[in-house]
């Protein structure tokens, strides 16, 4: 069959006494659309019958023009709803007929085999979906949805025009068909990752993202021959960092006006990153690349998949994303292309190894031709010792730091590794490892952990049992105190009591971790602890190899030199990044295993290094590319 039949099908399927509306696209999903109260609410087995012969997923959704209005649906949910899920907020998605329901306790709220859920639907009519209200409220959460749901309209045509183009181009793979990959930035690098995928009817773009550390070489080679922004169908987003997400606004200032996929985490916390970079720049007097306005069309145009949920994204290019084990919301991305032909996983970054935080990188698959991958920890030398190690160095650090009186500030990544540390922090002062002092957890970090709080779905089984089973969320444990203004780091600065400060930025690049490192530098009690890759030319970088005296450029844009007298120390293996060992593994544990393998995002030695050792070991094809070099895949 081909996919133009599709509707043409589902359409001969229908019931006459169905009433259907109208059939919309959906991204790759088809939506139907009844007047037929009876038929939406008891049709299931015609619905599930459609679904097995098209193969595509099918819904059905009642026509906006029979819903109970918002105001009256949300006495109804008010009263159908037990107080005990703890209702909190409800958003109506009015052009998709879709009430998205927030809870404290999402299964009190969907009810016993569903049946709060699907009284809910019988009384409004409305395609209740239940979502976990965050324990700690995000302002920017509540902007990213008010978004959504301002622009519903638009939203409802952007996906339909997506689905039509997916559906209607038709195309037979023959004997000229072909698969490349160019390097658009992290070729034998650390930032800025960017590789186009192309295909003889695709080219989607995988991560999109800025180099922090650079201002020559700050962004992917958007020059190269091959990348037309005006040609570019999907943009995929492995995870939030800057590296891989920074440039993706870019994209539609210059024009794109295509799907981004991502997770759900991955789009909130990227548009906080994002709007974070902005910021910085603007306070060091420099002008951003792009505005809050290529942010929000992003918004507009993201797209968000479940781990393991397939769903075409070009009519010869089908995805899934897979848990990478490296931040919240981070994806290995699995491209089936050419219904079959090739099958490419990208891994972004990942970890190979279960965290604090995060379940391993996924390594079973039903087929991987060629992978890529990160080599950021890929030389000899990149051993990580075991994570009980690491925590225990940690938890050695702060207690001595403490008892002398000092002030313990662990610079972090605001994704990830912040909360990695948090976790490791309340469990050790629970469990009287460390004296009990207040944990400062400062700007973007706390708004990140908020995100945390909505998505414990994407956490490991321990984090989620304590969230779930226990109803004791550690990331609001008592110790944890939010900053929130340049005031309160002042006071907390001038104050002689010992304490824990986490704040961004990681490198030392920006950020409230750069005035914190200013000013408490000059005192020996002090310790400053690195959990986090410091890449070269970053202040960061050059604290951590020892330098007594060293240039910090202030929120004024002025630079002052500033005397390094407080304790450095680096704590390795609280990475999300796998190390040398787990990177071989890796390879070693795919399965099936891949036929090539591309190693990215390391600088060049380490890229070379580590694809020289798994060709030996492992006895595949391997090559380490450099940007702007164009790969033939088939």
């Amino acid at each position: 069959m081909k996919n133009g039949d599709i509707l043409k099908q589902i359409k001969e399927e229908l019931p006459p006494e169905a009433n259907i509306s109208d059939i919309m696209y959906e991204g790759a999903n088809i939506v139907l659309y009844t007047k037929n109260k009876d038929f939406f609410l008891d049709s299931k087995e015609i619905i599930r019958n459609i679904v097995n012969k098209v193969k595509k997923r099918v819904e059905l959704r009642m026509d906006p023009s029979m819903l109970v209005p918002p105001e009256e649906t949300q006495e109804i949910i008010n009263k159908i709803v037990p107080k005990e899920a703890g209702l909190e907020e409800a958003w109506f998605d009015y052009k998709r007929s879709i009430a998205f329901i927030e809870a404290r306790k999402p299964g009190l709220a969907i009810g016993k085999e569903g049946q709060v859920m699907n009284e809910i639907r019988k009384q409004t009519l409305w395609v209740p979906k239940i979502r976990r209200a965050p324990v700690i409220q995000s302002d920017l959460i509540k902007t990213i949805r008010y978004t959504l749901f301002q622009n519903s309209e638009y939203r409802r045509d952007f996906m339909n025009k997506i689905g039509k183009k997916i559906y209607m181009t038709k195309w037979e793979r023959d004997s000229n068909y072909w698969i490349r990959v160019s390097i658009l930035g992290a070729g034998r690098e650390v930032g800025r990752s960017c590789m186009l995928l192309q295909t003889p009817l695709s080219n989607v773009l995988l991560d999109c993202g800025i180099n922090v550390a650079s201002t020559e070489n700050a962004f992917p080679h958007f020059d190269a021959p091959e990348f037309d922004i005006h040609k570019i169908d999907a943009v995929v987003v492995s995870h939030a960092h800057l590296d891989h997400s920074g440039a993706v606004p870019l994209l539609f200032k210059y024009g794109y006006k295509g799907p981004v996929y991502s997770t759900e985490p991955t789009r909130d916390i990227m548009t906080l990153l994002q709007l974070d970079y902005i910021d910085v720049i603007q306070r060091t007097g420099r002008k951003p690349e792009y505005t809050s306005r290529e942010i929000k069309e992003m918004i507009k145009n993201t797209i968000t998949l479940d781990y393991d949920e397939v769903t075409d994204i070009t009519a010869d290019v089908r995805l899934t994303l897979h848990n990478a084990g490296h931040v919240l919301g981070s994806s290995l991305v699995h491209l089936n292309i050419g219904n079959g032909y090739h099958n490419y996983l990208y891994t972004g970054d990942f970890k190979y190894a279960r965290t604090k935080l995060l379940e391993p990188a996924l390594t079973k698959f039903t087929r991987v031709e060629t992978l890529m991958m990160e080599s950021t920890y890929g030389a000899k030398e990149d051993t990580q010792p075991s994570r009980e190690e690491c925590e225990n160095q940690l938890i050695d650090i702060i207690k001595s730091t403490i008892e002398n009186k000092g002030k313990v500030l662990i610079p972090v990544l605001g994704v990830g590794r912040a909360q990695e540390v948090m976790l490791i922090v309340e469990e050790a002062m629970r469990e009287k490892k460390i004296p009990e002092v207040k944990v400062y957890v400062d700007g973007m970090v706390w708004d990140v952990t908020a995100i945390h709080t909505t998505y414990p779905e994407f956490m490991n089984r321990d984090v989620k049992k304590q969230i779930f089973g226990e109803d004791a969320n550690p990331f609001v444990a008592d110790c944890f105190v939010r900053v929130g203004s340049q005031e309160e780091r002042d006071k907390l600065i001038n104050s002689r009591k010992p304490c824990i400060i986490i704040a961004t930025s990681g490198m030392l690049t920006g950020g409230s971790s750069v005035y914190y490192f200013q000013k408490l530098a000059p005192n020996k009690k002090n310790a400053i602890v690195f959990v986090s890759y410091q890449a070269e030319g970053t202040l960061g970088r050059r604290v951590q190899r020892g330098e007594k005296q060293v240039p910090v450029e202030t929120f004024g844009g002025k630079v002052e030199m500033v005397d390094v007298k407080l304790s450095v120390y680096s704590v390795e293996g609280l990475s999300g990044h796998s190390d040398r060992n787990q990177l071989i593994n890796y390879v070693k544990h795919l399965d099936p295993k891949p036929r090539k393998v591309i190693f990215v995002h390391g600088e060049s030695s380490k890229c070379l290094e580590l694809a020289s050792t798994v060709h030996k070991l492992l006895r595949v094809e391997t090559t380490a590319p450099r940007n702007l070099d164009a790969l033939r895949i088939r």
